[in-house]
């Protein structure tokens, strides 16, 4: 009888299929179901795979990703340079890599309407310099330089405005061993302009010649001509000029910094908040704390700029803590400046009305999730999960939320606190196995009500004795219930604890910024 016991399609062991259904072993040694490629390719955009994972290393995780674009390719290309521009046009990735490199695998490997699609769209994905010359660097891995490549470059100078254009060629000159010359010297464009094509020629020889725009001047005067700090700043004031413009030499004098603040791109001013903090620039009740808590606050500004959550909780952890991830800068951080930033992450979501049902958000903690960064970014899948899981916590007030590993973890954390100190709080849990069946268990076990499990995962789950979506099937027969399942991948594989056969269960990405809008909408619907 015990021999009979080990088959059951209601209650299998995570180490193994469940009988009839299409699983595949995930990187962990457990059973998975797989999502499709286009959903997969979403993943990829949005999530990347700079660091890999626990149980597959990055160049794996990029061998694979890039198959399943190349399958999205074969399959249909105009579909696939769509998801892409879609995508990184609408800013739902933390960043545009993936999406330059899948625009060049689609430039270089699809048919020849693909690669005409793809490299028409060049500029909605390859929108300042520094994207356009990573697109080329990725171009090289599929193709040569060829007619149309050429074209689609000349088009991206010649289709900019002579002041974008002066902006994007001295603030992002070089990168990945190209260059603005070596660009323009290999698709010539032309100007009906003097104006732009003196600035060709100043691009390609160095030479300024009438008419020469007023930030090349500003910045050719900055590299020469300035004498002490009352100069340069004048020069800042008067041309428009950012902190690349500057002479390194420069960037350690506070009256400088305090100009570069005034016209400062929010971007620009996340990523140094630390900097204008240690040369004393951001001080408590100082004219720059008020200037950078009033953009933090103007939402429109946080949109147009395309600033995703991702890199706000970034900067806020970075922030916080007073010190790089990287060289020896180190300050005392601001309070005002850190409440700001907080704000500016629940803000930077999409703004959902409360769907007043009852929701369960189930972390996972485990080792593997503790591994990589997402999107190449120094904060870990799990760290993130917490982040993302008070987006909703902030949004439903009946809400618990829960970690969990090989067991059960009191996570005791609310959007009340600030989440400087949520993350060190989640830093410091300890870890163990994956067991993405234990939310449903538990909420089984202690007789909780609940419309929504979100389990927030890498889906590399091995540890348990029932497979997730057996266990939310067991908590809907036992309450009687329909409640759903949200899960939410926090890597860029193909796996899925949810069973795409059933409709009350469903995939999304973290930090996918429409990912509350989603959650919402599936939840109510």
């Amino acid at each position: 009888m015990k021999t009979y016991k080990t088959y059951s399609t209601r209650q299998t062991l995570q180490s193994e299929s469940i009988p009839g259904k299409k699983m595949n072993k995930n990187f962990a040694g457990g059973f998975s179901f797989e999502i499709d490629d286009w959903e997969r390719l979403d993943r990829f955009l949005i999530l990347g795979n700079e660091g890999g994972t626990y149980y597959a290393s990055a160049k794996k995780l990029t061998k694979e990703n890039a198959n399943c674009v190349l399958r999205c390719i074969n399959l249909d290309g105009i579909k696939t340079v769509n998801q892409i521009i879609g995508i990184s046009d609408s800013g739902r990735a933390p960043k545009n890599d993936p999406a330059l490199f899948a625009l060049a695998m689609c430039a270089g490997l699809g048919d020849e309407k693909t690669r005409q699609h793809a490299l028409s769209n060049l500029p909605k994905v390859a929108r300042i310099g520094t994207h356009l010359f990573h697109f080329i660097s990725y171009a090289e891995q599929f193709r040569g330089w060829g007619r149309s490549l050429s074209t689609a470059v000349k088009k991206w100078y010649q289709e900019k405005t002579i002041d974008n254009l002066a902006y994007q060629v001295v603030k992002y000159q070089s990168r990945d061993g190209w260059s603005h010359r070596d660009l323009l010297r290999l698709s010539h464009p032309k100007a009906k302009e003097d104006s732009k094509n003196s600035l060709y020629k100043w691009i390609v020889s160095g030479e300024a010649i009438d008419p020469i725009h007023k930030l090349i001047e500003g910045y050719e005067r900055a590299k020469i001509g300035v004498n002490n700090t009352a100069d340069m700043r004048i020069l800042i004031q008067d041309y428009g000029l950012t902190r690349e413009m500057i002479p390194t030499e420069w960037l350690n004098h506070i009256d400088v910094w305090d100009a570069l603040l005034e016209k400062m791109p929010l971007t620009a001013m996340i990523r140094n908040l630390g900097k204008m903090t240690s040369i004393g620039l951001i001080k408590p009740m100082s004219n720059a704390v008020n200037k950078i808590t009033t953009e933090l606050s103007n939402i429109d500004r946080l949109k147009k700029s395309r600033i995703h959550p991702l890199s706000i909780l970034v900067a806020l952890k970075i922030y916080a803590q007073g010190h790089g991830e990287k060289g020896k800068l180190s300050w005392n951080p601001v309070s005002q400046i850190i409440d700001s930033l907080d704000s500016a992450f629940y803000s930077s979501f999409e703004t959902i009305e409360p769907t007043n049902q009852r929701w369960l958000l189930g972390i996972d903690v485990s080792g593997s999730m503790d591994w990589n960064n997402i999107a190449g970014m120094p904060l870990t899948p799990r760290i993130a999960s917490g982040a993302m899981a008070l987006i909703t916590a902030s949004i439903e007030k009946k809400h618990h939320i829960m970690g969990f590993s090989d067991n059960f973890i009191s996570l005791p954390i609310s959007p009340r606190q600030r989440l400087d100190d949520v993350l060190q709080k989640i830093s410091r849990i300890r870890m163990g196995g994956t067991d993405c069946s234990l939310p449903m268990l538990w909420a089984i076990k202690n007789k909780i009500e609940i419309d929504n499990f979100v389990i927030y995962t890498d889906n590399e789950t091995w540890f348990g004795n029932i497979h997730p979506c057996q266990a939310l099937i067991k908590y809907r027969q036992e309450f009687g219930i329909p409640a759903k399942l949200i899960v939410v991948g926090m890597t860029a594989t193909q796996f899925s604890i949810a069973d795409p056969l059933d409709s009350g269960m469903m995939d999304i990405i973290g930090f996918d910024t429409a990912s509350p809008s989603i959650m919402n909408n599936f939840a109510i619907n």
